[in-house]
C-alpha cells in the first residue's frame, strides 16, 4: 500500500504519523510491573531510567543535573546557556520568568548576547562531577569546534551536539564546517548528535560513529519552528524511520548498535511510552521536566530558538508546575494527565503489554485509525 498522497497536480506528499495518531495494543501476555526493567545503557554508562533532561536553561542547571542524575536519569547542561555566561544567573532567570510576552524575545536576545566564558564551562561541569553523577554537556554544531577542547578537558562523560537539525554533510561557503566523523573519532567520550528526522539523515549520522542520534525537529512546546520555517517532523514516523536506519546500520557495521533518542513532542507519559514502542531507546525531555517545582525555569520554559539573534523561532512559555522532580520521575502522581510518575507509567505500560525491558518493548504492536 502506497502512503503517497496527492496534494495537487505535480505534487504529492508522504503520509506520516504523530504520537496522537497511534496506539499500543495489549497482546497475549501481561507481567507484574515490578518485574519490568526500564534501565537504559549507552556506551559504558547505565541509567535506571531512559530519561534525558534536555539542555535548556529552564530545565537543567548544575543543581538540577545533579538531582536528575540521582533520580536515575541524565541531565545535560547547555554549555551555551546562562550558567556559562554569568557567574550568578539566578537574577536573570527570575527576570526572564517575569517578562511580559511582548518583551520576552527582545530582552532574552540581550541577556544571551553575553559571551560564553570557558572558565565557567569548566566550573559548572566540575560541580556536577563532584556530586558523583554522570556528566553531560551540550553544544550547538556552530560552537562545537570552538569549545569542545574546554569541555573534554573539564571531564565530560557524554558529549551532546544538538541543533534544530544536524547533518553529516553541512555545506557552507563562509566557514569551514564541522567534520563530524573526524571530530567523533578523535574524542574519547561517546557523542550524541541530532536532531534528525529522516532515515537517510540518521543513517549518515550513525556512520560518523555517533553513540546516539536525537530524533526530532520543531516539535517541542516552546518551539515555533513549524510556524516560522514551515518545517516539522511528526514524531511517530520520525522515530520509526530512524529506528529502521539503526537496524540497517547494524547489518552494515557488523552489529554496532546506535541509541535512538526521541527529542520533542513528549508532553506526557503516554507520548514517552509510544516513542519507545516506535523504536526509541530513550527520550530527551524538555517541557515535561520544566514543570518540576525545582526546575530552574520556575514554571516557564524556553530553548535556544527563543533568543536566536536573527531568526527567533521559539517562545518563553508558561508550562506551570506539577510537582518536584522526584514526583515527576517516580511519583506519586496526583493528577491523571500523565505529567508525573513517568517511570511508573512506563513500567505499567510495559507490564500491561507483556514486555520485560525496553528493547523488547520496541516490538509492541501499534494500531492507527487513520487511513491513507
Amino acid at each position: 500500500m502506497s502512503n503517497e498522497i496527492e496534494i495537487g497536480v505535480g505534487k504529492s506528499a508522504r503520509g506520516v504519523f504523530g504520537f496522537d495518531d497511534v496506539a499500543i495494543v495489549p497482546d497475549r501476555r501481561t507481567r507484574d510491573h515490578r518485574d519490568v526493567s526500564v534501565n537504559w545503557e549507552i556506551d559504558a554508562f547505565t541509567f535506571e531510567t531512559p530519561f534525558i533532561a534536555a539542555p535548556m536553561d529552564s530545565v537543567v542547571s548544575p543543581a538540577s543535573a545533579i538531582a536528575i542524575g540521582k533520580l536515575g536519569g541524565l541531565g545535560v547542561l547547555d554549555l551555551e546557556g546562562l550558567w556559562t555566561r554569568y557567574e550568578n544567573p539566578e537574577p536573570l532567570l527570575a527576570e526572564i520568568r517575569d517578562l511580559s510576552a511582548a518583551a520576552a524575545t527582545a530582552r532574552m536576545q540581550q541577556i544571551y548576547a553575553e559571551p560564553i566564558k570557558p572558565e565557567l564551562v569548566t566550573a559548572r561541569l566540575a560541580e556536577i562531577r563532584a556530586a558523583g553523577v554522570t556528566v553531560a554537556g551540550a553544544l550547538s554544531p556552530q560552537r562545537t569546534q570552538e569549545l569542545s577542547d574546554t569541555v573534554v578537558a573539564a571531564g565530560v562523560d557524554i558529549f551532546v551536539i544538538r541543533g534544530t537539525t544536524v547533518s553529516a554533510e553541512h555545506v557552507s561557503r563562509e566557514q569551514e564546517p564541522l567534520n563530524l566523523k573526524k571530530f567523533i573519532y578523535e574524542l574519547d567520550v561517546p557523542v550524541i548528535v541530532g536532531g534528525a528526522a529522516t532515515y537517510t539523515t540518521a543513517l549518515h549520522l550513525m556512520r560518523t560513529g555517533a553513540a546516539g542520534v536525537l530524533v526530532g525537529f520543531g516539535g517541542g512546546a516552546a518551539s515555533t519552528t513549524r510556524a516560522s520555517l514551515g518545517i516539522h517532523a511528526p514524531m511517530a514516523t520520525a522515530v520509526a524511520d530512524v529506528a529502521g536506519a539503526r537496524r540497517d546500520y547494524m547489518v552494515e557495521s557488523g552489529g554496532r548498535y546506535v541509541q535512538v533518542i526521541a527529542d520533542g513532542g513528549l508532553g506526557s507519559a503516554g507520548d514517552i511510552v509510544k516513542a519507545i514502542a516506535c523504536g526509541a531507546d530513550a527520550v530527551m525531555l524538555g517541557t515535561t521536566l520544566a514543570r518540576a517545582t525545582d526546575a530552574p525555569g520556575g514554571g516557564f520554559h524556553w530553548g535556544a530558538e527563543a533568543y536566536h539573534p536573527q531568526v527567533p523561532r521559539g517562545n518563553r512559555v508558561e508550562v506551570g508546575q506539577v510537582g518536584s522532580m522526584e514526583e515527576i520521575f517516580h511519583g506519586p502522581a496526583t493528577s491523571t494527565d500523565g505529567s508525573a510518575n513517568l517511570v511508573g507509567a512506563l513500567r505499567r505500560a510495559m507490564a500491561t503489554t507483556g514486555y520485560s525491558d525496553l528493547r523488547e518493548f520496541q516490538r509492541a504492536p501499534l494500531v492507527t485509525r487513520r487511513s491513507m
